[in-house]
């Protein structure tokens, strides 16, 4: 996920073309390790972000809009103070080293025209944003290094700037296929030979290199294997002379399982196969911002999700901890029928009890002929109060029984509905949706909201719309608030309402359009995804219950998401992933 030395070249080459001869007129630092410079060239203007996030290191020209801090940050301060109206003269890359040098030619305080360079080392967790003049003298920096920090290489302002110490390894640019071949370890990965003999190589473009010469990116090349060591190092020289020409192929690769963001690429990337494909862009930075906005989505998507889910999952385990009590009361409650009996045999023989007695045996005129029962008692009490000692239990057990069984049926209903929560909080996809999620959760008093965070506006639910191969609109909710939306609001009443038989899953909507009868495609296709947005997405014939609207009733004071239906059929599908992905969906 690191920028390698060949995704910097591929950019410079690019913001060299998009920049060069540009004019600075803005600079913003909406957060510490973010530099933003709205630059006018050619008659466009491009706004180039400079971050130096430990986690997100990168250079590229962004579309996102930033908010700019009310009082700007003194390093932002000091970048106006030079670089304003300065002009670029050019973009380039430190040796074959992950650092991008930008030479900016701009007027000093005495007005005379001096030449400035910005620098931006993309480096993990050593990644860094420098301004040094003319001279090589640091001005300042976002991350001041001193000795305590690093006693190899200081960046503090009045230091003379030095360049990252070099690793001692190769320029795969100046690098023969001998010299690859030769660096290729005995008994080893090739791949990892790659990455640790030739400078700014990632662990990714080292891998395809070795795919595209034998098919296998994690190969071992045995000691004495010359053809398979020459098949690499001519695969490593193809793609590096494409490099030095200049011939990229910007791209993202995406999961093809779970359609995450795996890694992005300067050229092409062929060694995932079938597990990942590639979204290509026209240039680098689209990629790039595509790649980092939708990780730091992702990365956001899962703290708000993750602190959801930790709530829904508190209280699954605390209503199934009370489901354990009220089912032990039940069972305990069931055989209160024979402390009645005790008390109506008590009665009936009170002359034969003793005073003091601590038990009886007495004939059990409810049970066989002959059947006698032993009766433990309370040897300070008579037999009358024993008696109404039992008609007491049997009265209190009665009562636990009846409520104890509403409690449960109201706690089930709980439990049913936190795991329909739990089976939606993954589908969200935007800030908006979690945002629902919580809503939801508030207003049936699991989460407290704060003033400032409550909603001013209850946005318009925005269920995923797909289309059939027959062309029906098929609309499925991704929450209870979605399903509530989708069945109560957006439907008709002859429209197909479709969902998992005891299941929990999604709503599912087919719009009729007033067609008398909708074709059995779109049927097993609304189907399908029913059962692929429930929990028996991983299973094999999934019942998947379908009727007309008019049958689906939300009984009064239900909570969200849950309905009653009648005269309903029965389809039985297997999610298939494939399927669904050829149904075009509607942004």
């Amino acid at each position: 996920m690191a920028m390698d030395s060949i995704t910097v070249r591929a950019l410079v080459v690019e913001l060299n073309e998009l920049l060069t001869g540009g004019r600075i007129d803005k600079i913003y630092q909406p957060e510490r390790s973010q530099i933003i410079m709205g630059i006018r060239s050619n008659g466009v203007n491009y706004k180039l972000l400079l971050c130096a996030n430990p986690s997100f290191p990168r250079v590229h020209i962004t579309e996102g809009k930033a908010e700019n801090p009310a009082t700007p940050p003194m390093l932002c301060m000091l970048l106006r103070k030079h670089l304003s109206a300065g002009k670029i003269l050019r973009v380039y890359q430190h040796s074959f080293e992950r650092v991008i040098k930008i030479d900016i030619e701009s007027r000093d305080e005495l007005g005379e025209l001096s030449v400035k360079t910005l620098i931006a080392e993309i480096m993990g967790k050593h990644s860094n944003i420098i301004l040094v003049d003319k001279n090589g003298k640091i001005i300042d920096s976002i991350y001041h290094v001193d000795i305590t920090v690093s006693s190899v290489r200081q960046i503090l302002p009045g230091l003379m700037y030095e360049n990252p110490p070099s690793q001692g390894k190769a320029s795969p640019l100046a690098a023969s296929e001998v010299d690859v071949a030769s660096a290729i370890d005995d008994d080893g990965e090739a791949a990892h030979s790659i990455v640790n003999k030739f400078m700014g190589i990632s662990p990714l473009s080292a891998r395809e290199i070795v795919y595209r010469a034998i098919g296998s990116a994690e190969a071992v090349v045995p000691k004495g294997d010359t053809e398979t060591r020459n098949k690499i190092a001519d695969s490593f020289c193809i793609i590096f002379d494409k490099i030095k020409s200049g011939d990229f192929t910007p791209q993202v690769i995406v999961n093809t399982e779970n359609k995450s963001l795996v890694d992005f690429s300067a050229i092409d990337i062929a060694q995932y196969e079938g597990m990942a494909s590639s979204v290509k862009f026209e240039t680098l930075s689209e990629a790039l911002e595509y790649f980092f906005i939708g990780k730091a989505t992702a990365a956001f998507l899962k703290q708000k999700s993750s602190d959801l889910t930790k709530i829904v999952n508190a209280n699954l385990d605390r209503c199934r901890k009370k489901l354990q009590i009220e089912n032990e009361t039940i069972a305990k409650a069931e055989k209160r029928e024979k402390y009645k009996v005790y008390g109506d045999l008590i009665m009936a023989n009170l002359y034969a009890i003793e005073p003091g007695a601590k038990q009886v045996t007495l004939d059990n005129f409810y049970g066989e002929p002959g059947e006698q029962i032993t009766i433990p008692l309370k040897e300070d009490q008579s037999a009358t109060r024993n008696a109404q000692r039992y008609y007491a239990r049997y009265n209190k057990e009665k009562t636990a029984y009846a409520e104890t069984l509403k409690q449960r049926e109201l706690n089930l209903r709980e439990i049913d509905y936190l795991e329909s929560v739990a089976e939606a909080i993954p589908l969200a996809e935007s800030s908006d949706e979690i945002g629902q999620i919580r809503d939801e959760l508030a207003g049936e008093g699991y989460v407290r909201l704060r003033g400032v965070q409550k909603r001013k506006k209850e946005e318009k639910p925005n269920p995923m719309h797909f289309i059939s191969s027959d062309g029906y609109d098929i609309y499925v909710g991704k929450n209870n608030r979605q399903n509530d939306y989708v069945t109560l609001k957006l439907s008709r009443p002859t429209d197909i309402w479709l969902h998992t038989k005891e299941i929990h899953g999604s709503h599912v909507i087919v719009k009729t359009n007033d067609a008398m009868t909708v074709p059995d495609r779109t049927y097993e296709e609304a189907g399908m995804l029913a059962a692929y947005y429930s929990k028996g997405r991983g299973s094999a014939s999934v019942p998947v219950d379908y009727t007309e609207v008019y049958n689906v009733k939300k009984p009064s004071g239900a909570k969200p998401g849950m309905v009653i239906y009648v005269d309903y059929s029965t389809m039985y599908v297997t999610p298939d992933r494939e399927v669904i992905e050829k149904l075009e969906r509607v942004k």
